[in-house]
């Protein structure tokens, strides 16, 4: 089966090294959209060297690595990486020009990011997701969240929000033909929630909320530049080599559609952008009601929840440690869609004072019954720190299983 990746930025390129190293595909076809470069030379140059993960030699065989680039044609633009055939296309930008069908891919990774609305059909101004199908693919994975321009109307049936591993499961292949592998950070994200929605259940979790520590992306300016017309955060225009900057997360919204139970419970998700090229964060606080008041829920009790879910039913994907790790230990950390940094797990019960006068609908009686216009609850707060390689180990490795998952399920 052959597999087509639209677009060689960072997830582009990384899932190119993903499945090369994966070996599930017996040939890639990558649509570039336009020259590179002087020549087909800088294009494999890009390929072949990464600042942030090193050689793809080495990556493929370690210290080790030989050249594992060859039979370059440069006319048909094509050549070998590590005895598999990759072909690229240089020439349309729009998805419904692209020849997906004289290619023969059938399963289609849109990397872009310039097509991330489902609801837009196919010959759409500028182009559209859509236009992978019309072009002759049956499956359409993306890279990042679906974005709705129009706020009227809803996603699609035939389109999905899935990570791997954790609702996978509502993949249908007789439905679903577009499908968003959310983003790197809903994606640790839901691996930190799941374990915990599962043992306490939604209605123990008060609320919670999540701040993410994130690595820059390549939407961020190097230097301070001027602000793009209309711009409500100007932010964004400044260096982030010289900044930490404060920014948004559609992680919540996205949380909710891979973890519906989480409707059920209020969240907030925040995010700060800092100088490094890969290598993230989440700090997650949860906040539970606690049943016991002599035996509350303590340190032990969150870090074996997650010991025991990395040691079974999200092993291939979830990561505990009790060693000390920085951010750079993360960066290529194989397989490891979250690591949990068991180490900082935080928690502190207290005794919260609900005053049941200001409870919204709550028949007069029953304070009567309670003799009190007072509850005391104990509630205990916990905070979990999560690794994540916001490019590469993490997020690119959860699509490569993903785009795996549905192809091997084509009809």
């Amino acid at each position: 089966m052959k597999l087509g990746i639209n677009g060689l930025g960072r997830i582009g390129k990384l899932t190119l090294w993903n499945h090369i190293a994966l070996r599930h595909f017996s040939e890639i076809v990558v649509n570039v959209g336009r020259e590179v470069g002087t020549g087909f030379g800088d294009l494999i140059q890009h390929i072949e060297k990464d600042s942030s993960y090193g050689r793809l030699s080495s990556f493929l065989h370690g210290f080790n690595g030989k050249e594992v680039i060859a039979n370059v044609d440069e006319k048909a633009k094509t050549l070998t990486i590590d005895g598999i055939p990759v072909r690229f296309l240089m020439t349309a930008r729009n998805p419904q020009d692209i020849g997906w069908k004289e290619a023969g891919v059938r399963v289609v990774v849109d990397c872009t990011g310039a097509f991330l609305d489902p609801t837009k059909p196919a010959d759409a101004p500028g182009g559209s997701l859509r236009g992978h199908l019309e072009a002759g693919a049956e499956k359409v994975m993306i890279s990042a969240p679906f974005k709705i321009k129009n706020k009227g109307l809803s996603t699609p049936d035939d389109s999905l929000t899935a990570v791997m591993g954790i609702n996978d499961e509502m993949y249908d292949p007789s439905r679903h033909s577009v499908i968003s592998a959310a983003s790197c950070t809903t994606t640790c994200l839901s691996y930190m929630m799941k374990p915990m929605l599962e043992h306490f259940g939604a209605d123990q979790i008060l609320s919670a909320s999540m701040v993410t520590v994130h690595a820059a992306t390549g939407s961020q300016k190097v230097l301070d530049s001027v602000p793009k017309t209309g711009a409500a955060d100007i932010r964004k225009s400044r260096s982030i080599q010289n900044n930490i900057i404060l920014t948004t997360t559609g992680a919540a919204k996205a949380l909710r559609l891979v973890l519906p139970e989480m409707g059920e419970i209020g969240f907030m998700a925040e995010s700060v952008r800092i100088p490094t090229s890969a290598g993230s964060l989440i700090i997650l606080t949860v906040n539970l009601q606690s049943e016991e008041r002599d035996n509350p829920i303590n340190r032990s009790h969150i870090n074996q929840i997650y010991r025991d879910a990395a040691q079974g039913p999200y092993q291939d994907f979830l990561v505990y440690t009790e060693g000390q790790n920085v951010s750079s230990d993360i960066i290529g950390f194989p397989k490891a869609a979250a690591v949990i940094e068991a180490k900082e797990t935080h928690t502190r019960t207290a005794y919260t004072r609900v005053n049941l006068d200001k409870i919204p609908g709550l028949p007069p009686e029953v304070t009567k019954i309670l003799h009190s216009h007072t509850l005391e609850v104990p509630v205990t707060q916990t905070v979990i720190y999560g690794w994540y390689d916001n490019e590469l180990a993490s997020y690119t490795n959860m699509l490569s299983e993903l785009t795996i998952h549905v192809s091997d399920q084509l009809l």
